[in-house]
């Protein structure tokens, strides 16, 4: 029998908790945003109302209030959004053990095996398509329903859901019917629904990979999914090959026991600022600001050291570029910032006027690497002890005590504690086809 995966999606999550403890708030435009004086004043989530104003995730503060004179800010309170996310969750552990989180605020649910712990469904649940017997629209509608009515009666906040027999169907269901919705893209119907979207709307596709099968005539999911293997693959490489099987409906991805820690591929983090940047020292105070966060992450997460650096960066015309350089393995602030810098330099020249910087290693080799004696010679691990040492001080006297000359040349930037002010989603890495 098809499997039944659910994913749900906390509509506009923190703009809905903060409506929920304000009631005051509803029926109003409002954006949670970040600090304008610690340069963190952009939108990190806004209400239905401020979306009709075309404010978006990652505008200024200034650009907002612009687009809706009339908008309510309200600073972020993550502690009490990871507390709501909890108890969602413990709503869907009534229903299963497989669960799995693709950030705060959205999962995935297999309950194939689970279907008996729902109400019982008056209509059909079954029909029959080329012979083989599946689960019925209404059915699957009514599962989503289900997990839709109990979060909003009991926590007074509303996800949208995706039912379908793959987690990449069910992540691109929750996403078409926004807020408060239940989308089935079943086995029996799934051309029908979405074959003639554009092929951006597909998990994992990013704006540079859509531009490129754009290019080659693949501006649909249908389009995609009729392409040939062979042209797929030496364009793509095996990336490609996973790009046809996931248009085709033949993703197979487990979703994971609610217990088991998922394996971490990369580690990064991103900013966006209140002004375009045109100074290239600036950019690089910028990068160190960023792999600051990246290198303090990677130790903490005990993944040892890092052999890939990647940069992220975003015009005034919000136009996406990414690369990535392969390095000898390190978990170093300053190597990291250097190489993403020197990947910058290798890409953009002056004039130039960026809105958003990101950073992100990856390779990781979970403590097995052997320094070499060059680079022990070169106290590699002197430095990292005395990184280690820059952690434990930030943490019981402020991040702003400790700061390297580079960053503490403005001050506004060196307060600028990116690690403990941003939450990380799992991050969706454009790859080029050659490394810099």
């Amino acid at each position: 029998m098809e499997r039944i995966i659910i994913h749900s999606d906390l509509n506009n999550f923190y703009a809905s908790v903060e409506r929920k403890l304000n009631p005051e708030l509803c029926g109003k435009p409002v954006a949670v945003c970040g600090s304008e004086e610690e340069r963190h004043g952009i939108v990190l989530a806004k209400s239905e109302e401020a979306k009709r104003f075309g404010i978006r995730t990652g505008d200024t503060v200034w650009q907002a209030r612009r687009k809706c004179p009339a908008l309510i800010t309200v600073p972020p309170r993550f502690k009490l959004y990871i507390e709501y996310s909890r108890k969602v969750r413990e709503i869907y552990a009534r229903y299963t053990d497989l669960i799995e989180s693709y950030g705060i605020d959205e999962c995935w649910l297999d309950i194939s095996k689970s279907t008996l712990l729902f109400p019982a469904y008056g209509g059909e649940k079954f029909m029959e398509k080329d012979g083989e017997k599946l689960y019925s629209d209404g059915f699957l509608r009514h599962l989503g329903d289900v997990i839709r009515n109990t979060v909003r009666e009991e926590l007074g906040v509303t996800v949208s859901c995706g039912v379908s027999f793959n987690k990449v169907f069910a992540k691109l269901g929750s996403d078409l019917k926004k807020p408060d919705g239940t989308t089935v893209i079943s086995k029996a119907h799934y051309k029908d629904i979405i074959f003639g979207l554009p092929v951006g709307e597909l998990l994992y596709v990013g704006n540079a990979t859509a531009r490129k099968l754009k290019e080659m005539g693949l501006d649909t999911i249908g389009r995609l999914a009729a392409a040939d293997d062979s042209v797929m693959y030496k364009t793509f490489g095996k990336v490609g090959q996973t790009l046809l099987k996931n248009a085709r409906g033949e993703d197979d991805g487990a979703v994971s026991h609610v217990d088991e820690k998922r394996e971490m591929k990369s580690i990064g983090n991103s900013s966006t600022y209140a002004e375009d940047v045109t100074d290239p020292k600036r950019i690089k105070r910028l990068l160190y600001v960023l792999s600051e966060s990246v290198a303090a992450r990677l130790r903490d997460a005990g993944q040892g050291l890092a052999d890939t650096v990647h940069l992220w960066v975003r015009d005034s015309e919000l136009k996406d570029f990414s690369c990535r350089k392969k390095v000898r393995h390190t978990a170093l602030c300053g190597e990291i910032a250097e190489h993403a810098y020197s990947l910058f330099e290798s890409n953009f020249l002056p004039p130039f006027k960026i809105r958003s910087l990101g950073v992100t290693v990856s390779g990781f080799d979970n403590g097995k690497s052997q320094l070499t004696f060059d680079e022990t010679n070169g106290n590699y691990k002197k430095r990292e002890a005395v990184e280690r040492c820059v952690d434990k001080i930030r943490k019981k006297h402020g991040y702003d005590k400790l700061q390297r000359g580079i960053v503490a040349e403005e001050p506004d930037e060196m307060r600028d504690d990116v690690k403990s002010t941003h939450l990380i989603k799992p991050a969706r890495i454009e790859y080029p086809d050659e490394e810099v």
